[in-house]
């Protein structure tokens, strides 16, 4: 038996929530009365939480197995979801697997089998495959972000969980975009629907830049013109970012970069970066556009526009979030021809603005984690009791399994180090480097 499980109401304090939305309170609903359900609604609106308190409660304590598998997309999108049921606290054991991450290490994790496995499509199908844990008492299967897995080529993985779970009692598919359509595979017959996307944050702006023939020193201009905001310049290639990228450096302008290529520990850092404000700028392809865990963003930037309109408004949902007031900025030359998807726009007419300034920030890299009992509390007194410094130079602090992130002013980042390094917190011996 499962000891220490929590309630509703506990898990909601967890979480600092203090009521659920009118879509969460409807998903509780519809997903306890159906053996399917297609849950539509905006990027930004809890969608996460709304299938995981029906999930969390449909669970049984008395089996010591795997009973719930949650497929996500992207290795990002799939972290933030384990993230975010380690923050409620349920009771219940919960590990991630995905690509580009040891299967030895999975293994070890599952040693102990959890109750809740998240993961991308292909190490889920992998383990499957290789039988790596009984199936037997799977009873649900979340498919968040479904069209995501699909348009990215992992029908095929798709098909082969759902062919390897025959015991599956409920279904629950997610999606942010109207244009959903469940293929035959899924097996869904009459699912219980909830669409909340005509709830779409209305405070969103859109409007064009017109520049000159430069488009970087267009972008240049434009981001003093916005200022010292958190935001998301987006691009379809690689090779853009890297080009824009190699700009934004000759103009001392801080950014991080979030793309397919990068190795997923540059990624992860990209975005914690991001989140703590050791950068404010992120240069980013489509994978950004949905399922990454990011702060408020004031604005994003299309400095090239995507080729589908659903992509457009999945980029668009990444600020004006959770009824926040946000920004889209599509950059273009004088007389450019717009995609046919596009709306009639007005002219940001952005003008003036000075240098931006460079970050107050710097992120630490700790090598200790959940894993060995360290919290926040432990974080902050190593920086401000042991090394000596005051609250305000100690921003946000982001806690692994296995390290641990913290953001410190870079006036006391010699010092920091130089009184951290090679210390204990808890009972381990940490390093401490700049991340």
């Amino acid at each position: 038996m499962i000891s220490g499980i929590k309630t509703e109401a506990e898990i909601l304090a967890k979480l600092g929530i203090e009521k659920l939305n009118p879509m969460q309170l409807e998903a509780q609903t519809v997903i306890a009365k159906n053996d399917g359900t297609v849950l539509l609604s905006p990027t930004g609106t809890g969608k996460t939480v709304a299938f995981l308190m029906p999930l969390i409660a449909h669970l049984n304590p008395e089996i010591n197995e795997l009973q719930a598998i949650i497929i996500a997309p992207t290795r990002e999108l799939a972290i933030q979801i384990e993230q975010v049921l380690r923050n409620m606290g349920t009771g219940y054991k919960t590990n991630v697997v995905y690509g580009g991450r040891s299967g030895s290490q999975d293994r070890r994790d599952m040693e102990t089998r959890p109750t809740i496995l998240v993961g991308t499509p292909g190490r889920v199908a992998d383990h499957l495959r290789r039988e790596f844990f009984d199936t037997e008492h799977i009873k649900m299967l979340v498919l968040d972000e479904f069209d995501k897995s699909l348009e990215i080529g992992f029908e095929g993985e798709m098909i082969e969980i759902l062919d390897s779970l025959p015991h599956i009692k409920k279904k629950i598919l997610t999606s942010a975009t109207q244009e959903f359509k469940v293929p035959a595979f899924v097996g869904l017959n009459n699912p219980g629907r909830i669409n909340y996307l005509h709830e779409a944050v209305q405070k969103l702006e859109i409007k064009k830049i017109v520049v000159g023939k430069d488009l970087l020193e267009g972008l240049a201009d434009s981001l003093k013109a916005i200022g010292n905001k958190p935001g998301i310049i987006f691009c379809n290639y690689k090779d853009t970012i890297a080009g824009i990228s190699e700009f934004l450096t000759s103009k001392d302008i801080s950014h991080g970069l979030f793309y397919g290529g990068l190795e997923q520990i540059d990624r992860e850092r990209a975005l914690i970066k991001f989140r703590n404000g050791t950068h404010q700028l992120l240069l980013a392809t489509d994978l950004a556009a949905r399922g990454i865990d990011v702060p408020e963003i004031k604005f994003i930037i299309h400095y090239e526009l995507p080729y589908k309109e659903k992509e457009f408004t999945h980029r668009n949902g990444r600020t004006a979030r959770m009824n926040a007031e946000g920004t889209a900025y599509v950059l273009t030359r004088k007389g450019a021809q717009l995609p046919d998807y596009m709306p009639e726009l007005e002219d940001a007419n952005l003008a003036g603005g000075k240098d931006l300034k460079p970050s107050e920030w710097t992120t630490l890299y700790i090598t200790g984690g959940k894993k060995d009992k360290i919290s926040k509390g432990d974080i902050a007194g190593l920086f401000m009791k042991q090394a000596g410094l005051e609250p305000y130079e100690v921003g946000h602090i982001e806690i692994k399994l296995d390290s641990t992130f913290v953001s410190v002013h870079k006036t006391q980042l010699s010092k920091a180090i130089a009184k951290t390094n090679n210390t204990r917190v808890k009972k381990k011996k940490v390093r401490v480097s700049e991340a």
